[in-house]
């Protein structure tokens, strides 16, 4: 172990119960081993499409052993809970200092949870919340704030359609916390809007075929009478693309879509008036979290929630601009 992470147990054991967030300073094992690197467990999700490949490729490259790291990666097996509970079991009786959390779904954490709080060791939320929300449980969330970036788009598609519109909401998988956000923050604005009619809302997993299809299928039932398409990720936003201009339509003219994620290939449509809106949800937090895990480590207290800034691109040029830097 550490000089710091023996310091930073002590400071646990000395302030166990008098935190706020309810949580020691140090994991409960000897998991940093004779090298004296940070030991972190990362359940992740895994193979998900370009922005998970982004935030999960920025937080391996950012908890590396020449900062004082070991990160044992435990990605899901096909996004499925159960191996990540497996995952984060594991990581509990391995004693690591600190685990990393991207949940697959919402519910079913309070177990694991408060099992790494009985062994003293933190839990830091990455993107996905849990429900129930209970902050006693884990250290701090880190994400863009979803209920934010969504209310962005539907703030752009009241601007977008003074005359009203017909739309559709392509979701995420069911059970998800940012599908639950995303929705939560779209609907307060343009459910209050009589002009703008829900035709109806589908999963499509995040996945450019399954958005393509389930559009194809919109469309031949409302008569490609549809103005609008919301696509909760930029994946499932191309695959509409794909569907709008299969059906004869112009996507960005008839039918415009938005997108959040904020990803190059979808800054590449909106640069070509493809997609009409793209809202970023920032998956670039590395640095974020490192900054939590050292001064979780170090005894001090975090808030319980951390939004990682985020912008939006509302036209062809802003994506233009906005293009060469893009890093995801």
């Amino acid at each position: 172990m550490s000089a710091r992470q023996r310091i930073a147990k002590a400071l646990g054991a000395a302030t166990v119960g008098a935190l706020a967030l309810g949580l020691t300073a140090c994991g409960g094992g000897d998991s940093g081993g004779d090298d004296g690197l940070t030991t972190v467990g990362f359940v992740a999700v895994g193979p998900e499409g370009a922005w998970r490949e982004a935030n999960e490729t920025n937080i391996q490259d950012t908890f590396t052993e020449d900062a004082g790291y070991e990160l044992k990666y435990a990605p899901a097996t096909n996004l499925d809970q159960k191996s990540q509970i497996d995952a984060f079991t594991s990581f509990v009786d391995e004693g690591v200092d600190v685990i990393l959390l991207s949940a697959t779904e919402a519910t079913g954490w309070e177990d694991s949870l408060k099992r790494a709080q009985e062994a003293e060791i933190p839990v830091i939320l990455l993107d996905r919340g849990i429900e129930p929300d209970d902050t006693d449980l884990y250290v701090t969330r880190i994400a863009p704030d979803n209920i934010e970036v969504s209310t962005a788009v539907a703030d752009w598609a009241v601007a977008a359609f003074p005359e009203g519109a017909n739309y559709f909401v392509l979701e995420g998988p069911a059970g998800v916390s940012v599908v639950n956000e995303r929705n939560e923050g779209f609907d307060a604005v343009a459910g209050a809007q009589a002009s703008l009619v829900k035709v109806g809302a589908q999963t499509a997993n995040w996945s450019t075929e399954e958005a393509k299809s389930v559009v194809e299928t919109v469309l031949k039932s409302n008569d490609n009478d549809l103005q609008f398409i919301f696509a909760q990720n930029d994946e499932m936003g191309l695959g509409a693309v794909q569907a709008v201009q299969e059906a004869g339509l112009v996507p960005g003219t008839d039918v415009k879509i938005a997108t959040i994620d904020g990803t190059r290939n979808a800054l590449e449509s909106l640069a070509a008036g493809e997609l009409s809106f793209v809202a970023e949800y920032n998956p670039l937090f590395g640095e974020t979290a490192l900054e939590v895990v050292e001064k979780v480590l170090d005894g001090e207290d975090v808030e319980s929630s951390i939004v990682v800034p985020s912008a939006t691109f509302d036209s062809p040029e802003a994506a233009e601009t906005a293009l060469p830097d893009r890093k995801f």
